[in-house]
């Protein structure tokens, strides 16, 4: 029996993607001044399509032996290609960069508002009530 049936994971796991995009845009905002620079960003779809993709398959010498496969984890960060915001090369939008940083706060936020519910109703029912 899982106590936690799941949710925990797939809150961690929102939470993950929380994180990778808000390094993302720090990082482009850390670059807006950088000649050349090309703006990156998360998305995650990508990283999903990604997971299901990316699979190593273990080598067998017997047909006995079982077999597995090894899913990578990389994330689905990608450069913006073909965009030029300045003369000197750069595409970063500090405007939109900002914009998508506090959408990334509110949603992170909001992940681990729910995450705090989800312990709280564990710790309830391990009280007793109470």
């Amino acid at each position: 029996m899982n106590i936690f049936g799941g949710t925990i994971s797939s809150l961690e796991k929102g939470l993950s993607y929380a994180t990778l995009n808000h390094k993302t845009i720090a990082n482009n905002i850390a670059n807006v001044d950088t000649p050349n620079y090309k703006a990156k960003n998360v998305s995650f779809k990508d990283m999903l399509q990604e997971q299901k993709s990316i699979a190593i398959s273990a080598y067998r010498t017997d047909n006995r032996h079982y077999d597995f496969t090894f899913r990578q984890s990389t994330p689905g960060v990608n450069i913006v290609e073909n965009l030029r915001y300045r003369n000197n090369g750069n595409a970063v939008d500090m405007d939109a960069e900002q914009a998508k940083l506090a959408e990334n706060q509110i949603y992170y936020n909001a992940l681990i508002d729910r995450v705090n519910g989800k312990l709280n109703t564990l710790n309830t029912v391990i009280k007793g009530g109470k």
